[in-house]
């Protein structure tokens, strides 16, 4: 068989199983969240958030709603140096993001079922 009807097979068959994947996963939430960032990030916003009186006061004076908030910790990055992972029980991360064009950090107290915003605050440049 030539070179030429072997590569039409292979990308026959390599096209038939696209449209199956694409059949199988079209509108499921399939996602590949393997690195570290991403799974703590992902822990983190599936749970509900609660408002330390420091973060709500910043929340207040910043005009900010729950939303922006939730976009801030979806989309942050986790600086794991800064973080206290070695506490048994519930982690605290310092999550770095940007709004409005300026740093924002935020310290969040991941628990079992509920996630605390401890502190947001502007980072020191």
């Amino acid at each position: 068989m030539k070179f030429i009807h072997r590569l039409a097979y292979y990308l026959g068959g390599f096209a038939i199983g696209l449209m199956l994947l694409m059949f199988f996963l079209n509108g499921k939430d399939a996602s590949c969240d393997y690195g570290p960032n991403a799974r703590t990030i992902k822990n983190i916003g599936s749970k509900s958030f609660i408002y330390n009186n420091e973060a709500y006061s910043f929340i207040m004076a910043e005009s900010l709603d729950s939303t922006i908030v939730s976009n801030l910790v979806k989309f942050g990055n986790v600086d794991f140096s800064k973080s206290k992972t070695d506490i048994d029980s519930c982690k605290i991360y310092l999550i770095e993001n940007s709004y409005k064009e300026r740093d924002l950090e935020l310290m969040v107290k991941n628990c079992d079922s509920i996630a605390t915003i401890l502190d947001i605050k502007y980072a020191n440049n």
